[in-house]
């Protein structure tokens, strides 16, 4: 024989979620730590182009030392960004608005193009592309995140 019992309660209501604290950690912050740790060539700057974060890879890749060396300078400063002429000349300040990494920041929108970049004294020219996405703190972008491809 079997027994059931049966009782009367109130109506199942599922407490609202408290959202875990890593949800409340900045979109930058978060590639910030991805992009350390990451195996691809990859950069993290901020609306000001500073170096947030570098991968070891993109360090190769650029000659730029290690990423502790190159945290906290602006792009401008720890590339040597130059024109595809024969002559090579470094980029000026309105070129330089159309890279990539700051094409994001402005247009609010993905990004991609070539670009031209001497990795140290005496090394030829290295022709990259270039992919960036903005990236958002709330409703601002705050910073953009860039993969690079070296074009062989």
């Amino acid at each position: 024989m079997a027994h059931v019992e049966l009782s009367l309660s109130g109506a199942f209501v599922p407490q609202a979620r408290t959202p875990a604290e890593a949800e409340f950690v900045p979109s930058v912050d978060r590639w910030t730590s991805t992009v350390a740790a990451a195996a691809e060539p990859c950069l993290v700057i901020d609306t000001s182009t500073t170096i947030l974060a570098v991968s070891v890879a993109c360090c190769e890749l650029f000659g730029l030392g290690k990423p502790v060396e190159v945290t906290g300078r602006s792009l401008g400063e720890a590339m040597r960004l130059i024109d595809f002429t024969a002559s090579a000349a470094e980029l000026d300040g309105s070129d330089v608005e159309k890279i990539p990494p700051l094409l994001a920041i402005r247009s609010e929108r993905l990004a991609r193009g070539l670009l031209r970049v001497v990795p140290g004294p005496g090394e030829p020219p290295l022709t990259v592309d270039a992919i960036t996405t903005p990236l958002l703190e709330g409703d601002r972008v705050a910073g953009s995140l860039t993969f690079f491809s070296p074009v062989r």
